[in-house]
């Protein structure tokens, strides 16, 4: 696999919470895989070559401050992170990325993640823009039927821009074409993104439930987790910008009002609950404009919180 991933810079963390790098995805033997991809279907070179590409590195290299050691005890998941079980957690480094060729770095992106999933681990995906879920939910097509779960200040569901149907404004309007996706929920939805009133209505008449962040703030987020059905399986996935900037600032778009880490928690914690989360992302971290490395913490203790639920849960229970 080494012409589709290659690894982390080897400076800071090269991988995420000193996990052990695993580029052979044909015969990847793990529970958890971490996967960065720089970006997904780009509009133009500058979705290439601009810094939320450098995302992924920055989420490893934070690795000492979203956790000092894994043996340690952690408040937010109530004990180590493992919970003294033989978990077998990887880092598969970043999908090579393909500026001359988009369509090709999408289908690279694809593959990396079908080999994740047909090896049985989770997969973990840091981003890069918000096209990557495109790819990542057409590789979990054998895993629905899927609720998707977002937490975003935008709803995503632009048909195309200048043609570009794949692109970072798209991928829920994508998400909503296949099959296996079968329910939507939009929280934290607030400000202005590229959404049109057409746009708005389409996410309305396919059903969509958008949960604006003022919603979320009045009603709470046990409130929002109740209406999600039960015993299903979820994936999650979180653009940065739909975090508050307080927590978040690390973002092309930051706007007041967005989702805590306490709901962001709660709600992840909640899904674990519920039903099986199969995977969970995080995109869109600029990571010159972050504030003491906190963005790339909070991305890294919300992966934290995913892992060390899923843990006690018995996900991994052989």
């Amino acid at each position: 696999m080494t012409e589709t991933l290659t690894s982390a810079p080897e400076h800071g963390h090269a991988t995420f919470l000193f996990s052990e790098l695993a580029l052979d995805l044909d015969n990847l033997k793990a529970d958890i895989a971490f996967l960065g991809i720089p970006y997904g279907y780009p509009y133009t070179i500058r979705n290439v070559s601009n810094d939320q590409s450098n995302g992924p590195t920055a989420v490893r290299q934070a690795s000492d401050r979203v956790s000092r050691s894994l043996e340690r005890y952690d408040f937010d998941i109530g004990g180590p992170l493992f919970d003294d079980r033989p978990i077998r957690m990887v880092d598969c480094g970043d999908v090579v990325g393909e500026m001359h060729n988009p369509a090709s770095h999408a289908r690279r992106a694809e593959e990396a993640m079908r080999k994740i999933v047909a090896s049985g681990a989770m997969p973990l995906v840091i981003g890069g823009d918000h096209a990557i879920p495109i790819p990542v939910l057409k590789a979990l097509d054998g895993e629905g039927p899927l609720v998707l779960v977002q937490i975003d200040a935008h709803i995503d569901w632009r048909d195309d821009v200048g043609g570009v149907r794949e692109g970072l404004s798209s991928p829920i309007r994508r998400a909503s074409e296949m099959a296996h996706v079968t329910d939507i929920f939009q929280i934290g939805i607030r400000s202005q993104g590229s959404a049109r009133r057409a746009d708005v209505e389409a996410a309305q008449a396919y059903g969509a439930n958008i949960v604006t962040a003022y919603e979320l703030h009045d009603v709470g987020m046990d409130a929002i987790l109740a209406r999600i059905p039960d015993n299903a399986r979820y994936y999650i996935t979180i653009d940065a910008d739909g975090l508050d900037p307080s927590i978040m600032p690390a973002v092309e778009g930051p706007a007041p009002g967005g989702v805590t880490f306490h709901q962001a928690r709660k709600l992840i914690h909640g899904l674990v609950g519920k039903g099986r989360v199969v995977g969970m992302d995080i995109v869109e971290i600029t990571p010159s404009r972050d504030v003491n490395r906190i963005s790339a913490i909070t991305a890294g203790r919300l992966f934290l919180n995913l892992i060390g639920a899923a843990v006690r849960a018995g996900y991994f229970d052989k």
